[in-house]
């Protein structure tokens, strides 16, 4: 049933070889955060009996279960949807749809295509998490609850992401459509837990929140959660829907649409044969890239649906807000440290959103131009990588200026009300203009390096999770371990310079530089100092830190790009 697509990922020797590279990359991962976390334990704490090793497992294990599954929820979900918008962007999907394949094998084959590496990663890390059985503290039915979990959860989003795909036209469309179901699927599940729908719907929310379920097994007694037939459930419908629609997405009624606009008017069947019909022209900038950027749809007809979600689920959070704050005395910011907190709590998400999408739209711009064959006429053109390049950074930003502009707006409310001060609302905007700049470069950059859009686009969003979400963790491992900062300190370091040197080979694959070489393992070790210095109000060094050290890593990625725009073009089947 899952025909030739699948056969073709598991045949091809490239495709296997990053399989197996993917597997044991990840394992050895899991192994190194866990050597970690005990040489923390062991150089700040004495362990004498059983139970210390037991409230270690199950630190460990309340560690890495929602780690991975955040990690796989977004992969899998992104990495299906990139995997069918591919097919669309190289004009393939219409070969596959005229095969003797069915729509079951399609459907299927690129799901299954999609989710491999995903489920070969997972099924890498059950040794690890069964390993945790030996430290105590964690039972086997938390253990294999914990894995349903996440395989259901893969499988689900692993859904969303191919169904949005064949739904939509372009891949920055199915990208962030998908990001951003997810994002309100999780909001959903934090709202029912809150109380927010009622207090009687209040347990309900680990019956089909993937986040709330996994916390249902890490923080208390394991317990039968419903999740898993909740997710396999919602699979099947939307897998059954996927089917049944996927001709008429992709099909006749788009061919129908297509020659219904090029029907000629009576108006031309009027005039003689000889007799040319006046032409329409718009006049083209300077810099035609810049131009269809901003004044053509290139990225889909409904490209500003992602814009409509993303405007509408920021007025959601931004209302909750200015409820919480107009019922509170916000005369003097000094005194109004909760409520900045408070504050806080939704901006962090929002924009970390806002980033993804904005390396999504910057990545995709660069994707999409070589599988829509037409990066090689780029380079043949008399543009300058100037123009190519400041060009598609102008177009990335005003295609995503709501999702840009919305953040900063609510910095100055904040400033406003009162709940920041002018020199915080000023460090909070500057330095998020700075992030904005790296995200949009950081995908331009990704999209140039490698030649396969799904390694683009993983290695793009890969360096984001890392540098935020994993520094984050690892900055939460230190807290939530105790003990002596600077005992920590030592295992950290070791940790973070092995994931600058990942980012040095992601971002220097092709063109290793100096300066490329000292962003990567400058960011991870910046990004810890801002987080852990903005714990003891170090403001100052926070925005120092952010805007030097991520300003440098986009001149970095920027200056090779504006002087020679060498491209990775991809002719072959590896990807």
């Amino acid at each position: 049933m899952l025909g030739p697509i699948f056969h073709r990922e598991l045949t091809i020797a490239p495709r296997r070889t990053k399989l197996y590279a993917s597997r044991t990359a990840y394992t050895v991962a899991l192994l190194i955060l866990t050597a970690t976390a005990w040489l923390i334990v062991s150089g700040t704490q004495l362990i004498t009996d059983l139970g210390d090793m037991a409230r270690f497992g199950n630190s460990l294990f309340t560690l890495l279960a929602p780690l991975q599954l955040v990690l796989a929820m977004f992969f899998s979900a992104i990495f299906a949807a990139g995997n069918v918008s591919q097919e669309k962007d190289r004009n393939t999907l219409v070969l596959l749809l005229l095969t003797r394949m069915n729509n079951w094998e399609l459907v299927l084959g690129k799901l299954a295509a999609s989710l491999l590496h995903l489920f070969s990663n997972l099924l890498a890390a059950v040794p690890v998490f069964f390993m945790l059985l030996c430290f105590g503290g964690v039972s086997t039915a938390q253990v294999v609850q914990c894995l349903a979990i996440t395989f259901s959860t893969v499988l689900l989003c692993g859904v969303i992401g191919t169904s949005i795909a064949f739904w939509r036209e372009q891949t920055f469309q199915a990208v962030s459509m998908t990001t951003l179901v997810l994002v309100v699927w999780l909001a959903l599940g934090e709202c029912f837990a809150g109380g927010v729908f009622g207090p009687e719907l209040q347990n309900n929310a680990a019956v089909f929140s993937p986040w709330r379920a996994i916390l249902g097994i890490t923080r208390f007694s394991a317990a039968e959660l419903p999740f898993p037939a909740f997710a396999l459930a919602v699979s099947t419908l939307l897998t059954l829907w996927t089917v049944m629609r996927v001709r008429a997405w992709n099909g006749s009624e788009r061919v129908q649409r297509t020659e219904k606009k090029e029907e000629p008017t009576a108006e031309a069947e009027a005039k003689p044969a000889n007799e040319p019909l006046p032409a329409k022209s718009r006049e083209v900038w300077n810099n035609p890239i810049l131009w269809r950027e901003t004044r053509t749809r290139a990225y889909g007809k409904r490209a500003f649906i992602v814009r409509l979600c993303y405007v509408v689920l920021f007025a959601v959070a931004a209302w909750a807000v200015h409820q919480h704050l107009s019922v509170l005395d916000l005369t003097f910011y000094e005194e109004n440290a909760g409520a900045f907190l408070f504050s806080m709590k939704i901006f962090v998400p929002m924009t970390l959103l806002a980033l993804i999408l904005v390396n999504a739209q910057a990545v995709t711009a660069i994707t999409g131009e070589r599988d829509g064959r037409a990066i090689d006429l780029l380079l043949v053109t008399d543009l300058s990588p100037k123009e190519i390049v400041f060009g598609k950074l102008g177009g990335v930003f005003w295609n995503t200026r709501e999702i840009v502009v919305l953040p900063l707006l609510y910095l100055f409310y904040l400033g406003f009300m009162n709940v920041a001060s002018p020199e915080i609302t000023f460090y909070l905007a500057a330095g998020l203009c700075v992030l904005f700049l790296f995200a949009a470069m950081l995908g331009i950059h990704s999209g140039m390096t490698y030649a396969g859009s799904r390694s683009a686009i993983g290695v793009s969003l890969g360096t984001l999770f890392f540098l935020f979400v994993g520094v984050a963790v690892c900055l939460r491992m230190m807290l939530s371990m105790g003990g002596s900062f600077h005992a920590q300190l030592q295992p950290f370091l070791a940790f973070m310079a092995g994931g600058g040197l990942a980012m040095f080979l992601a971002l220097g694959a092709r063109n290793p530089s100096s300066a490329i070489g000292l962003a990567s393992f400058g960011c991870p070790f910046a990004t810890f100092y801002a987080m852990s210095a903005l714990m003891v109000n170090y403001t100052l060094g926070v925005f120092l830190v952010v805007a030097v050290m991520y300003g440098f890593t986009t001149a970095a990625m920027l200056i090779p790009a504006i002087s020679e725009f060498d491209i990775a073009v991809h002719h072959g089947t590896s990807e």
